[in-house]
């Protein structure tokens, strides 16, 4: 079986040795064929190495067009949505870290409510319950801020638990009830029946006044809350707003109002059509849902 064991070189005999690696021991075999361990297992990681360089570029590729933002779950995501690749997760973190790239951190979220007494408020009929069944059954909402120079950017958004796309936002430097009822409008224009729909949202001054209180329950939609101070209770707005500012503000130098309106635009087209989900079966918020009436 072991004929000729000097032939062929040192490679001729690493290959030799793993064919039977199962019936002998490593040990046994490289001292039988006259070579190191550490030269085999040298031998094996070259060979490894040469197998994954195709994958490697193909994450290099990805890390690279979306400027270095994403870690090793969203990476395998765009390894699917890009280039038709699904590689096992724990493979793309252990190539990612054998290439030394690494996501940028997230900044973590802060609450920025203002609670004040004498607001109308309604009890927290979503309980956490980040899912629907079908579109425009459950909306989360929020306004979240963002600083160029010395003047504050406010947007306001409505997410569709459904798929997680985002139906209507507003942008204004003032934060102010029309601001969050301008995004409403928005939202109500392009979805014509929300009977029975439940929009959840913080305690913030907007969605306490009698202004809102009265808008919605007459197009036949429930109002949810969360609860005081518990940003957790509307998990999933807060964080769209956080993919939005790491991925979509954070990384450029944004000196004015019209660059940062143009980022958010940008970057509200690119969630909802081109950056897929795990949550949505790998596909982006516009494919889930056209899924459904395919």
């Amino acid at each position: 079986m072991f004929e000729n064991l000097d032939a062929g070189g040192a490679t001729h005999k690493y290959k030799a040795i793993k064919k039977v690696a199962g019936e002998y021991t490593i040990s046994e075999l490289c001292k039988l064929f006259r070579v190191s361990r550490s030269g085999y297992y040298a031998y094996l990681k070259r060979q490894q190495t040469d197998r994954d360089k195709p994958v490697k570029e193909l994450i290099q590729a990805v890390y690279k067009k979306y400027d270095g933002k994403y870690g090793y779950r969203q990476t395998q995501l765009f390894l699917l949505q890009d280039h038709g690749v699904w590689v096992n997760h724990k493979k793309v973190l252990r190539l990612m870290q054998e290439m030394r790239l690494r996501s940028r951190i997230r900044r973590k979220y802060r609450s920025h409510n203002v609670l004040s007494a004498g607001r109308r408020i309604a009890e927290n009929v979503l309980q956490r319950e980040f899912k629907a069944d079908a579109p425009n059954k459950k909306w989360v909402t929020d306004v979240t801020q963002y600083r160029v120079a010395d003047t504050w950017l406010y947007l306001s958004a409505i997410k569709d638990l459904f798929n997680n796309e985002i139906v209507a936002y507003h942008m204004g430097v003032r934060n102010d009830n029309q601001l969050v009822l301008r995004t409403f409008q928005k939202a109500l224009e392009k979805t014509k029946d929300v009977t029975g729909l439940i929009v959840h949202s913080d305690q913030g001054f907007q969605y306490t006044s009698h202004a809102y209180h009265d808008m919605l329950p007459k197009v036949g939609a429930q109002i949810s809350m969360s609860r005081r101070g518990n940003c957790y209770d509307n998990a999933s707005m807060e964080s769209f707003f956080s993919h939005l500012k790491t991925e979509g503000l954070y990384p450029y130098d944004i000196r004015s109002m019209d660059e940062a309106q143009r980022r958010i635009d940008e970057y509200i087209q690119f969630y909802n059509q081109s950056r897929p989900q795990r949550k949505l079966n790998k596909l982006t918020p516009e494919q889930f849902r056209h899924q459904l009436s395919a």
